[in-house]
């Protein structure tokens, strides 16, 4: 039996205990219980008191981060017990590590009124377009310039069609774009105090920033001054050294409009039957040497037609057809050679469309090399090679095309070339901000808050 003693008033709490004369073995096991009794009440009471005693931390008061370096924000906030705040922040990072845009709401001259033209946000070059308008309803935009790391500055410089021959006429630009740069600088702090580093601009013409279609006069012309600290988004890129990219800049895909391609492809899954072996349709000059004296795509499409043009292998049309898209989705290599510049817009329709690519650019530099791995969806033929297409192409279907369309048959892929009015996780935008959020040492803001 255990005899309990109710305490006296001022000698406290005890336990008296008095085991009773049993038989040997009965007292060997009520000895042994009482022992474990003994052992679990000491542990019981140590443990209570360490959790009085020493009470989690809920709070990130003490914690010393300094927000400009996100890597060591998030190493601290993992490092914390609060689980919750870790989760608050991440949320409010958000995929562009905190990313702010200040887009300027310029006059409508140098932007909304070329839009009464509605060929300017569906041609080729309507990119400049399309970033705008996404970023006006993107998450990254900012209503507080004094908190933004990019200013965005939207003039459209490629709506201005000519009465001619159609094609958008640039010889404004230079001149337009100054204007804007002379009105933000007058008006507002922000190109001043940071000599235009941390200002975007489109440029998605032929050679970009250097604002002309013919290669040698955009050379000599070269990046007007005012821009060549700021970022440019433009089409144009290539491997080497050239004038028309000496600025910092982004490669973007030319403007394909992303509603022509869901109506081909609702008729056409990508994954239908393809019965044209090798596509082109576009301009392939029998006599490529224009008045100018120069030769158009190099010579390069010339070659084809002349090499290939009897080939019942190869579907090669040289007039416009509205409908070619459905073309595209009927072939499985789809020939993409340079015209004046290396860039075409046949590189995005034949990835979105499913077939697989045949660039014919020598050095080009392709768009969002992070999110698109050009080398596993596409083919690359050197310009002085273009007499051996067939060849390579027929090597290419007995070997291993079945590889190359699994890869190119990737919707996150299609997805990384095409725009869309409101900004898509992984899409064309979605690429372009996380290419700025890698440029961030660029933005006064940064800098201003790391100095601190």
């Amino acid at each position: 039996m255990v005899e309990l003693k109710r305490p006296t008033r001022n000698r406290g709490f005890y336990v008296k205990m008095r085991f009773l004369q049993c038989k040997h073995g009965r007292q060997q096991e009520i000895r042994t219980l009482c022992y474990r009794f003994l052992w679990f009440s000491l542990s019981f009471y140590f443990f209570a008191s360490f959790l009085i005693t020493h009470k989690p931390t809920t709070s990130l008061s003490k914690t010393t981060v300094s927000l400009s370096n996100p890597i060591l924000a998030s190493r601290a906030l993992f490092e914390s017990i609060n689980t919750t705040s870790l989760q608050q922040s991440r949320t409010h990072q958000g995929p562009f590590n905190n990313l702010k845009v200040y887009i300027y709401d310029l006059p409508s001259k140098y932007n909304r009124d070329w839009l009464s033209n509605e060929r300017c946000s569906t041609h080729l070059f309507a990119s400049e377009v399309a970033i705008h308008r996404a970023m006006l309803n993107s998450d990254v935009r900012t209503m507080n310039p004094n908190e933004a790391d990019f200013f965005f500055v939207p003039v459209y410089v490629s709506c201005n069609f000519s009465t001619v021959n159609g094609f958008p006429a640039i010889g404004h630009a230079r001149s337009l774009l100054a204007s804007a740069v002379q009105l933000i600088s007058a008006e507002l702090p922000f190109w001043n105090r940071s000599q235009g580093f941390d200002h975007v601009f489109v440029a998605s013409h032929d050679y970009g920033a250097c604002f002309h279609a013919m290669e040698d006069v955009a050379v000599a012309d070269g990046i007007p001054e005012f821009l060549k600290n700021s970022i440019i988004l433009q089409t144009f890129g290539v491997k080497y050294h050239h004038p028309c990219q000496d600025v910092e800049n982004v490669v973007i895909p030319p403007y394909i409009p992303p509603e022509s391609v869901r109506s081909t492809l609702d008729k056409s899954p990508v994954s239908s039957r393809r019965d044209i072996f090798a596509f082109f349709r576009g301009k392939m000059e029998v006599h490529p040497k224009n008045i100018s004296g120069r030769f158009y795509s190099k010579r390069v499409r010339t070659k084809i037609l002349q090499k290939y043009g009897g080939d019942r292998r190869f579907y090669l049309k040289r007039h416009r057809f509205a409908g070619y898209q459905s073309e595209i989705v009927r072939s499985v290599f789809c020939l993409c050679p340079l015209g004046w510049a290396p860039w075409s817009p046949r590189l995005v329709e034949s990835v979105v469309l499913g077939c697989v690519p045949v660039i014919i650019a020598d050095g080009i530099r392709l768009p969002f090399s992070s999110a698109v791995s050009w080398p596993e969806i596409s083919l690359t033929v050197a310009e002085n090679d273009v007499d051996k297409l067939g060849p390579i192409l027929e090597q290419v279907a007995a070997t291993n095309l079945t590889a190359i369309q699994r890869n190119l048959w990737d919707p996150d892929v299609r997805r990384a070339l095409l725009f869309h009015d409101q900004m898509r996780e992984g899409d064309a935008t979605w690429q372009v901000l996380g290419a700025l959020a890698e440029k961030l040492n660029r933005s006064h803001r940064k800098s201003r808050d790391s100095s601190e």
